[in-house]
């Protein structure tokens, strides 16, 4: 059956069951075979190659699907009630919770709601399982999260024995009987727009937005929903009297360029639908960071120092896993009535080091630490490159180079006998202080 689909022998506009494969015959609302109603058409549908594919609330799915008893109740994942939500599921989200939302927020809004601790350790293991079955698809999987992916599958028709859409269809259908969770997925002719059909309909949502509509899809959109143009672009853009794409549409290059400089440029082209970016199986992170979030808020210095030293020290350890440096350390802070505040310095010489990343936020840090209490502290690195030239010898601190010998050492100690095994004296006694719960990693 499937060899035969290899060229769309049917109608486009009349397509495909997404719960059977069966190409449909006709306009009908349901499936010519098995009466589903889940049917897939498109003009296009059959000549679009880029696809984005994002797992359905991923942590509260996993977490669902390994304790049945929690499949009707609504589910958020994340710290406690001073926590935030790191995930919730649709019957939380309904009642308005959101990703990255206070816990007690959250709570208030579905007191009824199950917290569940993050398991990151379980959550990236199906995460690797199901970019196993997209690399299976296709060479060209470029990960965004642990739950999320480009995929360019032009070229693979013959491969599969039929055309991307139904590929597609039928990797939503695998991932679901053999992993138990459920995906949405986005088809289009460029990544930008891929994105964007992904979220509709979610969760097993399947959407498809092709060339000759974009233009006419975007004038109907928000500028929010150009990728890159964020709260802050988007207060500018309104104070211009900018609130729709249309009127990006209607503007000129130049004229963008001249008001936004380089995203000028890029709310030209995107807001047209022009985006030529290939998906990069390669493509490096953009930044290594850790953060917790304290149980009371502090606001003395000596109290914030050991968990500044012990998230310096689990970002260097994920950069010399990864064999990268960054050359520009970020810290960032969250107020007690959850403002942020993120501070940054560009190093002379990419960094890979713990104490290198330390000693450079602890600078940051003690120009913050004001009094002010803060519920939230991280560190992280970014500008990242390969660590061939990390951490050259510095001539002006003679001291860096035992710093750095030190470090090493330590290093060999903790991969022998455990991250525990020696301290130094800013975390050594501190407790939990400054050995925080795994944190979020970018």
């Amino acid at each position: 059956m499937f060899a035969v689909m290899a060229a769309p022998v049917n109608n486009p506009e009349h397509g495909f069951c997404r719960d059977c494969l069966a190409l449909q015959h006709s306009q009908t609302r349901r499936c010519d075979r098995c009466g589903s109603p889940r049917l897939v058409r498109h003009a296009e549908l059959y000549r679009l190659r880029i696809a984005h594919i994002d797992c359905d609330a991923f942590y509260a799915a996993i977490e669902k699907r390994d304790n049945p008893a929690l499949k009707d109740r609504p589910v958020i994942v994340g710290g406690g009630r001073r926590g935030v939500v790191s995930t919730a599921c649709y019957i939380a989200r309904i009642q308005g919770v959101r990703s990255a939302m206070p816990m007690f927020k959250a709570l208030e809004l579905c007191p009824e709601a199950v917290v569940v601790p993050p398991n990151m350790e379980k959550y990236v293991g199906v995460g690797r399982e199901v970019r196993a079955l997209m690399q299976a698809l296709t060479p060209q999987v470029e990960p965004l999260s642990i739950d999320e992916a480009f995929l360019d599958l032009a070229g693979t028709e013959r491969l599969h024995g039929m055309p991307p859409a139904l590929v597609l269809a039928r990797f939503a259908q695998t991932v679901e009987k053999e992993l138990g969770i459920t995906v949405s997925a986005g088809l289009s002719y460029c990544k930008f727009l891929a994105k964007i059909a992904s979220d509709f309909r979610k969760p097993r949502g399947f959407s498809v937005i092709g060339e000759a509509e974009a233009p006419s899809f975007l004038a109907a959109q928000p500028v929010t929903m150009i990728w890159g143009v964020g709260k802050a672009l988007a207060a500018t853009l309104e104070r211009d009297g900018i609130r729709m794409i249309a009127q990006l549409q209607r503007m000129e290059r130049g004229d963008l360029m001249r008001r936004y400089g380089v995203m000028g440029d890029r709310l030209y082209r995107l807001s047209r639908g022009e985006d030529d970016r290939p998906v990069d199986p390669d493509g490096d992170a953009k930044s290594v960071s850790a953060e917790t979030t304290f149980d009371t808020d502090i606001a003395a210095l000596a109290e914030l120092v050991p968990v500044l030293r012990g998230l310096s020290e689990k970002v260097s350890a994920r950069l010399k896993r990864s064999g990268i440096a960054g050359r520009t350390v970020v810290l960032k802070l969250k107020t007690q009535d959850f403002k942020l505040r993120t501070r940054n310095r560009q190093l002379g010489d990419p960094t890979r080091l713990a104490d290198r990343i330390f000693q450079t936020g602890l600078d940051l840090l003690r120009r913050e630490a004001d009094g002010t209490k803060f519920r939230l502290l991280g560190i992280g690195v970014s500008d990242l490159s390969d660590d061939e030239k990390a951490d050259p010898p510095d001539l002006v601190d003679v001291q860096s180079r035992k710093r750095a010998l030190a470090e090493s050492a330590m290093d060999t100690l903790r991969d022998k006998f455990g991250r525990k095994a020696v301290e130094t004296g800013y975390t050594f006694g501190k407790g939990r202080a400054a050995n925080p719960p795994e944190p979020l990693e970018e």
